[in-house]
């Protein structure tokens, strides 16, 4: 490979870790911010800014080529549009700049695999080249949903885990005279730190009841941006309370020991799948190795001694 060829390829593994890092930082609050929220700072208050401008330059640059990939109608009622609200994404830009960088990744991976061929001392020709290229585009093509699913179960993980504790700060808060959505307000404020997510969603069904909504729509909103499951039979939970007028504050509780119970036995179920999971690494990488070192020198042994004996027999 000449030093052409090797700058080459260089610049494009740049390019790709740098699209990839670039594209799980829009998504993601930046840590600056975090940090300020820790400190306690008055300017970590407002939602920050630098995502949403960052967001709608990217989906500027990528407009031309962003229309290939991206719907034209019913995208605002789609599932992958539920996939954004459950990721945490909002910004109106965020679905152009997301179909632009899988547009650009879908047809730059196979040109950039192309010229690579090309400039190699054995190219690749007929049909091995077009399933590398085909292959080159699959994997342009799915990496955005890869890491859009795993913003997604991230911040599902995060609320799941959170949420019993929410519910124990939301009945002590109840208990103590305030109302639903004052606590709901405390607990937010209380979690900060612990879970964004968490926090900036009660926050949204705070707005929501401000701006009119009914409380039980507002609720029911809140499950959907959500998408955890734990969240809805909170939501019916409450509405079931309020409606037949039982007392908020036990079934908190209540509803609270449930899901810590939950919580406890999908870290159970976990834990018994390590060793299914460690099943196959012993058999296929950790035994031949083992097998290899203590039944090495015994063969060695056999094959000096007895194959000379039984040669000579014969």
């Amino acid at each position: 490979m000449t030093s052409f060829q090797f700058s080459f390829l260089a610049l494009i593994f740049i390019a790709v870790v740098a699209g990839y890092l670039g594209f799980s930082t829009l998504l993601r609050p930046e840590a600056a911010r975090r940090r300020l929220v820790e400190f306690g700072s008055d300017e970590a208050a407002p939602q920050p800014g630098l995502s949403n401008r960052l967001l709608h330059w990217v989906s500027r640059v990528t407009h031309p080529v962003s229309k290939l990939s991206m719907p034209g109608e019913g995208f605002e009622q789609s599932n992958m549009r539920l996939r954004f609200v459950h990721a945490g994404i909002r910004g109106p830009a965020a679905p152009a700049a997301f179909f632009g960088i899988k547009s650009l990744l879908t047809l730059g991976l196979p040109m950039a695999g192309f010229v690579l061929s090309a400039l190699s001392a054995s190219p690749l020709k007929g049909n091995n080249l077009l399933l590398a290229l085909l292959i080159l585009a699959a994997i342009g093509y799915y990496i955005p949903n890869m890491v859009l699913a795993r913003l997604v179960m991230v911040r599902q993980r995060e609320i799941f885990e959170t949420f019993p504790d929410a519910l124990d700060l939301m009945t002590v808060c109840v208990e103590a005279g305030l109302g639903t959505e004052s606590a709901m307000m405390r607990v937010a404020e209380d979690l900060q730190l612990k879970s964004p997510a968490l926090a900036e969603e009660m926050r949204m069904v705070n707005l929501e009841l401000r701006a009119g909504a009914d409380r039980e729509h507002a609720l029911r909103n809140l499950a959907i941006r959500t998408g955890v499951e734990e969240v809805d039979g909170f939501v019916t939970m409450i509405t079931q309370a309020e409606r037949f007028g039982t007392s908020i504050a036990a079934s908190l509780r209540v509803h609270s020991d449930m899901l810590r119970t939950r919580r406890k036995q999908r870290a159970e179920e976990a834990a018994a799948k390590i060793a299914l999971k460690l099943l196959f690494p012993l058999i296929f990488c950790i035994f031949p190795s083992l097998l290899l070192v203590l039944m090495g020198p015994a063969m060695i042994q056999i094959y000096r001694v007895l194959l000379p004996g039984l040669a000579g027999g014969n």
